[in-house]
C-alpha cells in the first residue's frame, strides 16, 4: 500500500514539474521549498470537470503552499463537446486528461469518484437513484480517507439553488461522507488500506451570481472572506491570474476564461465542525510540529529555505540531504505525510542540483510478446556529487533492476539501454475505469485501490535511485515515448501496449431503412509488421452476413486495409435490437478491439481500446431530400447518420458558404453549436436565408444561449438564426423518456414523408433536448411540446416556418445524441425535417 502510494504521488509530481514550463527555475524551487514547510491539506468537491473554484485552488496551493485537491465526482461524460466529436466515455477521457492539465497550472491535485455524468438533471433524487448513494458515498470517504484532508470545502450547498441535479448530490454525499469518513462501522471493508479520518470541518464555498443572491452570502452566519485577486510576486501572477489560464484549459467545454486582475472576494461558511473565526485553517497546525519527531526535519527545511541562493541552489542540497533520513522514517512508518513528503523532497534536491532523470521508449506503442527498447538516462548540472544510478522497472514483465552506473560528470548524460520483452499475456492498454463496461451510470473498477484516482495507470514505470555520499533519493518516472513535432517542438506520448492489429468500425451502429441489403465495412490496422490471418463477421439471428470472413495480409505496422461485407435483414422488418460482432484471428490469437486515439494539441494524446461490436436498427422510411449540405459546427455524427438514410451530404466550407451554389442542395443543416463557433456561417446567414426564400429547406440545430450571469455585455451570436424573430433561451427537457405532444398533425413534419407517431420518441438516450427557443415570432408554428416531470410545456423545441418558397426549421431537440445512436424514431421525424420543403 505505501509502495503504491508514493509511485503514485511521485509520478503525478513528475508530470507537474515536466508540464508546467512556465514555473521552470528558480520559481519552482522557491515553490517546492515553501511546500516542504507547509504540512497541511484541502479538499474541494463537486460534481463535474469545471464546477472548481480554480482561483480558491490556486490560493491554497501555490499562495498558502498547502496540499490541495478537487474531488469531482464524475469525469463530465455527459456535457457537449466544443473541439469534436466525442461523445460520453470519450469525452470523459477528454475532461480528465482538461482536469489533470488545470491541476498542473493552478498546483492542485485531482481525484474522482466511480459515478458517471449522464447528463443535465433536475433534482438529486434521479442522481442519486442512477449513481447508486452508497457507492458513491463509499468513494468520497475512501479519498478522504486516505487523502486525510485538514478542511472539506463543498462547492455546492445541496439544495435547489445549486441547480443542476447532480451539483447537488455531490453536496449532499459530501456532507456525508464528512461524518461517515471518521466512523470505523461505515465501509469497514476500507479499513485495510485506510484509517478512519475526521476533518477540523467542513465548509461550503458560497457563490453569486446576481444581486439576490450576494445578499444571500452577505448574510449566512460564521461566514469568512479570502482574497483570490492577490499578487503572488515569485509567479508574477494573481491567482485570479492563475485560475483564468487553469480554467481555460477546459476547451471541450468552450471555457476560455479572462486572467482576472484585482481584488476577489471569495466566502466560505461553516456547515459541520469547528466554526473558524478569521482564516480557514484557524487552530489547524499546519507545521512540521504536528508530526512525531516533526519538529527537527521542519527547522532543517525552513533553513533550507532561507539559505537559498537562485544561482547556487546546489548549496543547499546537504541541509535538505540531511532532513531526509527523518522524513524517510515517518514514510517507512505508514504516514501519509511521511510518504507524500519523501517525494516532495526528493524532487526538490533533484531541481536544486539540476538533475534530470528519464526513461524513454523506442516507440510508443508495443505488443505482447513484442519487444522494447527503453533507454535510462540521467544527468546532473551541477556540482552536486551523485556517485551512482539505479533504476528499478516495473509494469512490463517480471520486476527488473538496472545498475545504470556511476558517477555522474558534471552535465554529461549518463545512459542505458535495456531490452525488454514484453509478455504474450500483458493486458492491452486502457484506462482503468474503462476496462470493465459501466454499471448503469457508475464504472465498474475492480481494483479498490485504483477508486479516486485521476489518470491511467502507466503502462511502465522506473523507479531511479541515485545515491550521494552517504545517502540516496528516490524519482520515480513513467516511461514515454519522446519525440520532435515540427510545429511543437519536443513532446511526449504515453507508452501503450496494443494488440498486433486493431479492428475498428467506422459504423458502429448500421440503420437499415429496407429490406436491402447493406455493405459494413470493418478496418484491420497492424501494429506489427507481417500481420497476416481473417476477419470474421458475426450477426445475431435474423440476419445474414457474407462472407462470414475474409482473409488479410499486412507487410509493414501501421498498414491498414478495408474489409467490406454484406448484411441482410432475413425479413423486414426484422430483430429490432440485434447486434453484430468482428474480430480477428493472427496467429492463433483472437483480437476483438478496435482502437480510438485522442489527440488533441492541449493533452497527451490518449488511446482507448473498445469492443469491435455494433447494433443493427430498423428505421424504415422515406426521405425526399437526397443532396444535402452540412455546415459542421462544433463537431458532431449527424452527417454519417444522414448517409445511413441514404443521402449524399457534403460538408459545406467557408468558400461554399460565400460563394459556392447553394440551390444544389435539398436540404442544408447545420450542426450542434454551429452559430456558436463559425463566424463564417453568420456573415452568410443573409445568403442561407435567400437559398429558404428560393425553395431550400434549412434545418438549425441547438446552440447555446449565453449564460446572463456571464455575459460580456456583446451581441449574441444567436441574434439572427432565423428568418423571422427568436430567442434561444436555457430550458430543457432533460428525462429521455419524458412525453411528447404533437402539436399540429397538419404540419409535414409530423405527417409526410413518414407518418410520425408517439412509437418514434421510444428508445432515446440521455435527453429529449436543450437550449429550446423561449420566446418566437408568431410566423413560427411550434411543432412538439414535452417537459420534465412537474414542470411547464416547452413547446420551443421545433419550430417551423414557410418563407418564400422554402421551409425553415429550427429543431433544438438531441438530433445528435440520437442518430448516432441509431435510435428508429429519429431517423424517421428527422427525414421529415429535411424533406419538409418537398411536402405541401
Amino acid at each position: 500500500m505505501k509502495t503504491l502510494l508514493a509511485c503514485g504521488i511521485a509520478i503525478a509530481l513528475a508530470a507537474s514539474l515536466f508540464a508546467q514550463r512556465n514555473l521552470s527555475g528558480t520559481p519552482e524551487i522557491e515553490l517546492a521549498l515553501e511546500r516542504l514547510n507547509v504540512v497541511g491539506s484541502v479538499l474541494m468537491i463537486a460534481a463535474h470537470p469545471d464546477d472548481e473554484n480554480t482561483a480558491a485552488l490556486a490560493y491554497w496551493a501555490r499562495g498558502r503552499k498547502l496540499r490541495t485537491a478537487y474531488l469531482s465526482a464524475t469525469r463530465g461524460e455527459g456535457g457537449q463537446n466544443l473541439i469534436g466529436s466525442e461523445q460520453g466515455d470519450l469525452l470523459g477521457v477528454i475532461r480528465t486528461q482538461e482536469l489533470l492539465a488545470a491541476r498542473r497550472i493552478d498546483g492542485a491535485e485531482q481525484f474522482f469518484t466511480r459515478a458517471i455524468d449522464f447528463g443535465f438533471t433536475k433534482t438529486p433524487q434521479e442522481t442519486l437513484e442512477k449513481w447508486g448513494h452508497d457507492q458513491i458515498l463509499s468513494d468520497m470517504v475512501w479519498v478522504i480517507r486516505r487523502y486525510q484532508p485538514d478542511v472539506i470545502v463543498l462547492r455546492f450547498s445541496g439544495t435547489p439553488r445549486d441547480g443542476h441535479g447532480q451539483h447537488q448530490a455531490s453536496a449532499i454525499l459530501g456532507k456525508e461522507a464528512y461524518f461517515a469518513a471518521a466512523d470505523p462501522t461505515r465501509f469497514p471493508e476500507q479499513l485495510k488500506f485506510a484509517k478512519p479520518w475526521k476533518a477540523k470541518r467542513l465548509m461550503w464555498n458560497a457563490f453569486a451570481f446576481t444581486p439576490a443572491e450576494e445578499k444571500e452570502v452577505e448574510k449566512l452566519p460564521a461566514r469568512i472572506e479570502f482574497d483570490t485577486g492577490l499578487y503572488n510576486p515569485v509567479l508574477g501572477k494573481s491567482y485570479g491570474e492563475i485560475a483564468g489560464i487553469s480554467r481555460s484549459e477546459h476547451r471541450s467545454q468552450g471555457m476560455g476564461s479572462p486572467e482576472r486582475r484585482g481584488p476577489s472576494r471569495n466566502f466560505l461558511t461553516i456547515v459541520a465542525g469547528d466554526a473558524p473565526r478569521k482564516d480557514l485553517f484557524d487552530d489547524i497546525d499546519i507545521t512540521w510540529k504536528r508530526l512525531p519527531g516533526g519538529a527537527r526535519i521542519g527547522e532543517l527545511l525552513a533553513k533550507a529555505a532561507a539559505q537559498f541562493a537562485p544561482e547556487h541552489p546546489e548549496k543547499i542540497v546537504p541541509i535538505l540531504l540531511e532532513a531526509r533520513p527523518s522524513v524517510a522514517t515517518l514514510a517507512e512508518q505508514g504516514n501519509p505525510w511521511g510518504i507524500r513528503k519523501l517525494t516532495e523532497l526528493d524532487e526538490a534536491i533533484a531541481l536544486c542540483s539540476g538533475l534530470w532523470v528519464g526513461a524513454e521508449a523506442d516507440r510508443f506503442a508495443a505488443v505482447p510478446g513484442g519487444k522494447l527498447k527503453v533507454t535510462l538516462t540521467a544527468i546532473d548540472r551541477s556540482s552536486v556529487p551523485f556517485s551512482s544510478v539505479t533504476v528499478r522497472m516495473q509494469g512490463v514483465g517480471e520486476e527488473r533492476t538496472v545498475e545504470a552506473g556511476g558517477p555522474l560528470a558534471y552535465n554529461s548524460p549518463l545512459t542505458k539501454a535495456v531490452d525488454l520483452s514484453v509478455p504474450p499475456n500483458q493486458p492491452i492498454s486502457q484506462p482503468f475505469w474503462l476496462v470493465k463496461p459501466p454499471e448503469t451510470s457508475r464504472y465498474s473498477i475492480e481494483d479498490p485501490l485504483l477508486i479516486g484516482r485521476a489518470d491511467p495507470v502507466p503502462v511502465l514505470t522506473a523507479t531511479f535511485r541515485v545515491k550521494t555520499g552517504a545517502g540516496q533519493i528516490s524519482l520515480v518516472r513513467p516511461v514515454s515515448f519522446r519525440y520532435v513535432d515540427r510545429v511543437q517542438g519536443e513532446l511526449t506520448r504515453p507508452l501503450t501496449v496494443v494488440p498486433a492489429v486493431a479492428v475498428d468500425l467506422p459504423t458502429p451502429v448500421l440503420v437499415f431503412t429496407s429490406k436491402a441489403p447493406r455493405r459494413l465495412q470493418v478496418q484491420v490496422k497492424a501494429n506489427v509488421d507481417q500481420a497476416a490471418g481473417d476477419i470474421h463477421l458475426e450477426a445475431d439471428a435474423g440476419w445474414r452476413v457474407e462472407p462470414s470472413s475474409l482473409p488479410f495480409k499486412l507487410q509493414s505496422a501501421g498498414e491498414q486495409e478495408d474489409m467490406t461485407f454484406t448484411v441482410t435483414p432475413t425479413s423486414f422488418p426484422a430483430n429490432a435490437a440485434a447486434h453484430f460482432h468482428a474480430f480477428a484471428t493472427i496467429g492463433g490469437a483472437k483480437v476483438e478491439s478496435g482502437v480510438q486515439t485522442i489527440a488533441y494539441t492541449h493533452i497527451p494524446t490518449q488511446t482507448v481500446f473498445y469492443p469491435s461490436s455494433g447494433a443493427l436498427r430498423v428505421a424504415p422510411l422515406t426521405v425526399l431530400a437526397h443532396k444535402i449540405g452540412y455546415i459542421m459546427g462544433a463537431g458532431d455524427e449527424v452527417p454519417d447518420a444522414l448517409r445511413q438514410m441514404g443521402c449524399d451530404v457534403m460538408l459545406l466550407s467557408e468558400n461554399d458558404l460565400t460563394s459556392g451554389d447553394l440551390s444544389a442542395f435539398d436540404a442544408i443543416v447545420t450542426g450542434v453549436r454551429a452559430y456558436n463557433v463559425r463566424a463564417d456561417l453568420r456573415a452568410n446567414q443573409p445568403r442561407l436565408l435567400q437559398y429558404v426564400n428560393n425553395g431550400g429547406t434549412m434545418v438549425v440545430q441547438y446552440n447555446v444561449a449565453e449564460d446572463r450571469r456571464f455575459s460580456t455585455g456583446g451581441d449574441s451570436n444567436l441574434a439572427h438564426m432565423g428568418p423571422y424573430p427568436f430567442t434561444v433561451g436555457r430550458d430543457r427537457v432533460t428525462v429521455e423518456e419524458a412525453p411528447v405532444e404533437f402539436l399540429s398533425m397538419k404540419n409535414p413534419v409530423l405527417r409526410a414523408p413518414n407518418v410520425i407517431t408517439s412509437k418514434d420518441f421510444e428508445g432515446w438516450v440521455q435527453e429529449r433536448g436543450l437550449y429550446f427557443a423561449s420566446q418566437w415570432d408568431p410566423h413560427y408554428e411550434t411543432v412538439f411540446s414535452s417537459h420534465d416531470p412537474k414542470e411547464k410545456d416547452l413547446p420551443g423545441g421545433t419550430l417551423f416556418t414557410r418563407y418564400g418558397k422554402g421551409v425553415y426549421i429550427f429543431s433544438s431537440y438531441a438530433w445528435f445524441r440520437q442518430l448516432p445512436a441509431g435510435v428508429p424514431g429519429a431517423y424517421r421525424i428527422f427525414a421529415n425535417l429535411l424533406s419538409a420543403g418537398k411536402v405541401q
